[in-house]
């Protein structure tokens, strides 16, 4: 099955260095590439949801937890800047809308707002996170994804599938919402995977980083994990 719409979530690291850190503009590039070949000739409805981790992981005890939730945040806007810089020098059409108020560098964020841009084929990216702290961008991915109505989320990661240990020492089992849950999976957090399943959102987990996965995931052909109900 070919899907209508359908969110993408990038992982921060993916925009970074060698060592994932970082904003790396040949990486960036690249993203934008496997975009553009991905959804050449498919009327596919983008939104995208991209993490901070290349830019901050918190800060433990030194600083507080609401603080370093803010700044983490802040981060996902100014990678969704440069996402979407990109994606138009690359000829896709970008908006970003965010969760809070930074009307300097983006629209804000509604629902309604983000299906309309969608509607006109704009990919449309998701920043400043849910808002809130304590809330990771999985989360916010899954939210989004409800709120806009999309058919799946596909999580971008460096390995092929769901697992329930280290999926480069343990290439194993495959895990429905519930086991993923129960047994606190790292994959996504529980609050993501929660939502996923309460609404009937079905997550692809695939490998990213393998050239033409991302097409395949987007026409519905077998890639990765399929996490559902």
């Amino acid at each position: 099955m070919q899907y209508k719409r359908v969110l993408l979530k990038l992982s921060g690291e993916t925009l970074g260095n060698g060592n994932g850190t970082g904003i790396d503009v040949a990486n960036a590039a690249a993203i934008a590439g496997e975009i553009r070949a991905a959804m050449r000739g498919r009327q596919i409805e983008l939104g995208i949801v991209i993490g901070a981790g290349n830019l901050w992981r918190g800060a433990g005890k030194a600083i507080d937890r609401v603080t370093a939730d803010g700044m983490g945040m802040l981060a996902t806007v100014m990678n969704a800047m440069a996402l979407r810089d990109v994606l138009e020098n690359n000829g896709l059409p970008a908006r970003m809308l965010s969760a809070f108020c930074v009307d300097s560098f983006a629209e804000r964020y509604s629902s309604r707002k983000a299906r309309c841009l969608l509607s006109k084929k704009n990919i449309v990216i998701f920043a400043g996170g849910t808002g809130n702290p304590f809330f990771t961008t999985d989360t916010t991915a899954a939210l989004r994804a409800a709120e806009i109505g999309a058919g799946v989320i596909l999580k971008a990661t460096q390995v092929d599938g769901v697992y329930d240990s280290d999926p480069r020492k343990n290439p194993g089992a495959r895990l429905t919402f519930d086991e993923a849950i129960s047994r606190k999976l790292k994959i996504m957090d529980t609050a993501a995977f929660s939502l996923c399943r309460d609404n009937g959102l079905p997550v692809i987990v695939f490998d990213f980083h393998k050239k033409g996965n991302l097409a395949k995931a987007l026409s519905g052909k077998p890639v990765g994990t399929l996490v559902t109900n």
